[in-house]
């Protein structure tokens, strides 16, 4: 495959135009670098400096009274971000909310659906879970008294390969339905990126008498999401990676609709996460509001918040559908690319099946991988290496082009 190939792919990419909405960092030569790690940063939109300024000068000009100064008043700032969420997570706006960070979400939705007994006490995660989410599960374990070398089951791959087989996960809830508690898998697996099939994971699941719960701190933004349809208990996201919030931005989480109209549930209970038109009452009875909003602790990140608003203008412009659409042709073609170096030293150890993956592939280089890493660094590649060997790649399809592609796998194939 030629280059000709790859610019062609481009000219006729109906979202071509995208990329021009972000900043591309630049080499010291002032071209834009390929930039191929929106898996860890997204790139920053050209919106963003606008969103944020808008909130500063109100501050500035009037200060306290920011709070209720249109249009965007930041007594309610998180509100119209609902409906733009859960376009990109497939959820009912009433069931997500913009809220703290990812790891502090996780632990208060573990608080509402973590709740252990003597017989059912039992986590099950993937093995090579991102590591937050190990020490998160192993402390809520501690937490309620349990050993987490019994309560942690770990789902790891078959001997000689890297990845899950959905029957498999599905065979280990089953063969543990008599003491499993909570299913918390992550979306997509930081290091491996293969794409989870939630749907099933969900039935099952809940099949064994288990809460279900997803991190999608990989996923939102990146794949096709169904979670009103697929009904998960709960889930919780960063949105500094596919979402282009920037380094540390505000979280968001998901509770299903079944749940969001129960005030009986326990959870960490603050002021934020009452029913905005008594709140300022200061009454001294807790009383959630409906839906998720109902988990909210504190007043709303404003600035990180300007930032997430930023960004969901511009997913509501290219729509999810038509970014996975692109996501899968960028993927397969990257993905032939590599195939075709010849005597190449290393392997593709994302999944090969499009649904079973997102934007990332990631690349086991044995012994090779920080030397790899040097090569595309030297040529103006930005990805990333995951010890001990592995190089994730990610083509996200607001920013990245067919010719970025082509030319990372002709750097990659003389590096070789």
């Amino acid at each position: 495959m030629d280059r000709s190939y790859a610019q062609d792919l481009d000219r006729e990419d109906p979202l071509r135009a995208f990329r021009d909405r972000f900043h591309i960092p630049q080499n010291p030569d002032g071209t834009p670098k390929i930039y191929f790690c929106g898996n860890s940063l997204g790139l920053q939109p050209k919106t963003t400096r606008a969103c944020l300024d808008e909130e500063l000068k109100i501050w500035a000009e009037k200060g306290v009274e920011g709070h209720f100064e249109e249009p965007y008043p930041w007594y309610s700032y998180h509100e119209p971000l609902q409906e733009p969420l859960a376009r990109v997570v497939g959820a009912r706006p009433s069931e997500v909310v913009a809220m703290n960070s990812l790891t502090t979400n996780l632990h208060l939705l573990m608080t509402t659906f973590y709740r252990p007994t003597n017989r059912r006490y039992k986590i099950l995660i993937e093995a090579g879970a991102f590591p937050s989410d190990l020490y998160a599960v192993q402390s809520q374990a501690l937490l309620h008294g349990f050993d987490p070398r019994e309560a942690i089951i770990q789902a790891a791959p078959h001997e000689g390969e890297h990845t899950l087989d959905t029957e498999q996960i599905l065979e280990l809830i089953a063969h543990h339905a008599d003491d499993l508690a909570l299913v918390l898998f992550g979306g997509v697996n930081y290091y491996t990126g293969q794409f989870f099939d939630l749907k099933a994971i969900t039935e099952a699941g809940h099949n064994a008498g288990a809460r279900v719960g997803f991190d999608l701190a990989h996923a939102a933004g990146n794949v096709p999401l169904k979670l009103h349809d697929w009904g998960p208990d709960f889930a919780a996201w960063c949105s500094y990676k596919y979402m282009n919030s920037g380094p540390g931005a505000v979280s968001g989480i998901f509770v299903h609709d079944r749940h969001g109209d129960a005030p009986e549930l326990p959870r960490f209970a603050g002021w934020w996460g009452t029913d905005p038109a008594t709140r300022f009452q200061m009454g001294t009875t807790f009383t959630p509001q409906k839906g998720a909003a109902g988990w909210q602790l504190s007043n709303a990140p404003v600035l990180s918040m300007a930032a997430l608003r930023a960004s969901l203008e511009i997913f509501d412009d290219a729509t999810m559908a038509a970014l996975r659409e692109k996501s899968e042709t960028l993927t397969t073609y990257l993905q032939a690319l590599l195939e075709d170096i010849p005597h190449s030293p290393f392997q593709i150890i994302t999944p090969s099946t499009i649904d079973a993956r997102g934007c990332q592939l990631s690349i086991l280089a044995p012994g090779l991988a920080d030397q790899i890493d040097q090569a595309l660094q030297a040529a103006g590649v930005v990805c990333d290496v995951r010890r001990p060997d592995v190089i994730r790649v990610a083509p996200v399809p607001l920013y990245n082009t067919f010719d970025e592609v082509w030319r990372f796998a002709d750097i990659l194939r003389r590096a070789v």
